[in-house]
């Protein structure tokens, strides 16, 4: 049985409570933690590397317009010689609507990246550098990976194309152990399928808002649901979302019983994901209680 890793988010008024939970993820014998840019995911990072003993854990991502690469440098330059070599820096370009909101000037995603990566290893006394993993979902990102980095991270990603997506990638760096291949997965666990689907409906459609999101599923062969998203794009989430099929929901996201779940992790591995990651969220409670769900399905036996 594959041991998933977990998305993990310090929101205000839980951050001790995280912190804690950290150590018990870790105490349970999970794959890693990969930590999100929203509620300041450095900053979480940054606390994991002390809380933690043994765990791997990454941003996912960090946006490389969000500070100046100097200042990335050095903090994971820092988080690597203090975790012992157990971060990785996972980086992406984010969305041009995130862009727009906080008055940043983005250029061209691989060109930019490309330059980032290219600095931040030029940046003096940072001492060693973590692995770097990019951001990617559609093919020249990814051959970027394969080129420049030492992985690469999907979000949101359908598992029927996953193995396609992954030929973007020499076969020498998809055979090399050492490449990472994450994939970051909204995940609700409930005996109640049409409920837990619900709660991933809701999660995903601000995702199907974005054209680069719509662009992927589009490859991936759900271009009529994409078409029905964009029938409804000046209307609100919940409009989105009753444009977004089952069969969509179940090639994007888990959902359902912990056998159920189990099921769709293994499916991911044998796509060609290295480090599957559950994103959690419950039905009937808080971040908490879609951790202890998820802890459920992983529980000895």
């Amino acid at each position: 049985m594959t041991m998933p890793a977990l998305s993990l988010t310090a929101v205000p008024g839980r951050r001790r409570q995280t912190l804690e939970l950290a150590g018990e993820i870790e105490r349970r014998g999970f794959a890693g933690l990969w930590v999100p840019s929203p509620f300041a995911g450095l900053s979480l990072c940054h606390a994991l590397a002390h809380v933690t003993e043994r765990l791997t854990f990454a941003t996912s991502i960090a946006p490389i317009y969000f500070q100046p690469v100097d200042e990335f440098a050095q903090a994971a330059g820092f988080l690597h010689e203090v975790s012992g070599g157990r971060f990785r820096f996972g980086i992406g370009v984010s969305h041009q609507s995130t862009h727009r909101r906080l008055g940043l000037s983005a250029g061209r995603p691989l060109e930019d990246m490309r330059g980032f990566v290219d600095r931040l290893r030029a940046v003096p006394r940072t001492g060693s550098l973590p692995p770097v993993v990019l951001a990617a979902m559609r093919p020249r990102m990814i051959t970027l990976a394969g080129e420049i980095a030492d992985g690469v991270v999907f979000a949101n990603a359908c598992r029927s194309r996953i193995a396609a997506s992954l030929e973007a990638l020499p076969f020498a760096v998809r055979a090399d152990p050492k490449f990472e291949v994450a994939c970051m997965t909204p995940t609700c666990v409930s005996e109640d399928l049409e409920a837990a689907r619900a709660v991933n409906r809701r999660t995903l459609s601000r995702y199907a808002r974005l054209p680069y999101y719509r662009a992927y599923w589009r490859e991936a062969g759900y271009a009529e649901e994409m078409d029905e998203v964009e029938r409804v794009l000046d209307r609100d989430d919940a409009a989105v979302a009753a444009r977004l099929s089952d069969r969509w929901l179940d090639d994007t996201t888990l959902a359902g019983r912990p056998g159920r779940i189990r099921e769709g992790v293994e499916e991911l591995v044998e796509a060609g994901v290295r480090t599957p990651i559950l994103v959690p969220s419950s039905a009937v409670g808080n971040q908490m209680k879609a951790f202890a769900e998820v802890f459920g399905v992983y529980a000895p036996a």
